[in-house]
């Protein structure tokens, strides 16, 4: 993850400090431009079938699959160019996350307008599009965000970048000292609540995602119920750390850790699953597009890699 301090594996014990502390002071920019551009390019590929067995009827179904490549191309380029390029990673960013906002009001219509509307919630939400989909798309996004404001490993100047203070200069003046104080606190590290919260949203709707796709299964598999009991888990621990500093550096990173190794188990057997099907290898790409959702359970170690994240940081100054 750094420059100045290089990181080795067979240090593994003075590696994970140095990423600790990289963290904790908010330089870890490149590290997670690179997380954002792998989470744009796995939810785009999510939705492209998705919409893709939604007969892409409204041109609207395109812009996520758009916007993840432009996200990921715009992570990329935060990675391997210097600081000038934060403007176009967190307009991608801000335009994404507007984008799965407008996604998730047309998969809430699309629910109200199938036979019985939200008088039927649990038959429309299971056979109409995954209502909180969207939302989970939008995750990459608010990493996205989050790394445009932060330094890079290797950065030691703590100064203001020229694209925010000229977007600040059109704000009152109250609003102005509150959005100032909110970067500079995500630049050294200090937004722990913030992650948190967005961490026991994600977990949350994840859960419910796989509760109702699980239930389409019958879930035939115990471990299907796995992801179902670890979410509100992991949401109430991050819940929890915003009051108590103990739990952000206990409880969190353990059921953080452990929703990350539960997404690894969901996706080996989404994917032996869709090997499953009949043609196998043979017919690969239409059975991954009617088989079981194979990035599904990756989005849910998005939530665990947020958490993890959050047990890292550090609380506002303020």
């Amino acid at each position: 993850m750094a420059e100045a301090e290089s990181i080795s594996p067979l240090h593994p014990e003075r590696d994970v400090e140095i990423v600790a502390n990289h963290v904790r002071e908010g330089r870890f920019q490149c590290s997670l431009s690179l997380i954002t551009a792998g989470a744009s390019l796995i939810s785009g590929l999510e939705v492209a079938y998705e919409h893709y067995r939604g007969s892409y009827s409204r041109r609207v179904m395109y812009t996520p699959v758009i916007l993840s490549g432009v996200l990921a191309a715009a992570g990329l380029a935060t990675v391997f160019t210097p600081r000038k390029t934060r403007g176009p990673l967190r307009i991608a960013s801000a335009v994404t996350l507007v984008d799965a906002g407008v996604g998730f009001y047309f998969h809430v219509r699309g629910i109200h307008r199938k036979p019985g509307g939200w008088r039927l919630p649990m038959t429309n939400m299971i056979m109409g599009p995954p209502v909180f989909a969207p939302l989970l798309f939008g995750t990459a996004a608010y990493l996205g965000l989050i790394a445009s404001f932060l330094q890079r490993e290797d950065e030691r100047n703590h100064g203001q970048g020229a694209f925010r203070s000229v977007r600040a200069h059109f704000l009152p003046p109250r609003l102005r000292r509150d959005l100032l104080s909110e970067e500079q606190d995500i630049r050294e590290g200090r937004f722990q609540t913030q992650v948190a919260i967005v961490t026991a949203v994600s977990a949350l709707l994840s859960g419910f995602e796989a509760y109702y796709s699980h239930y389409k299964n019958n879930f035939r598999y115990w471990v299907q119920w796995t992801p179902i009991v670890l979410a509100p888990l992991l949401a109430a621990a991050a819940i929890a750390s915003i009051y108590q500093r103990r739990v952000a550096r206990t409880a969190l990173p353990v059921l953080s850790l452990a929703a990350s190794a539960d997404a690894a188990v969901g996706f080996f057997y989404h994917a032996r699953g869709v090997l499953r099907r009949p043609g196998g290898r043979k017919h690969w790409l239409y059975n991954i597009l009617y088989g079981p959702p194979i990035f599904a359970p990756l989005l849910f170690g998005a939530a665990g890699m947020m958490g993890l994240l959050a047990s890292m940081l550090r609380r506002s100054s303020r």
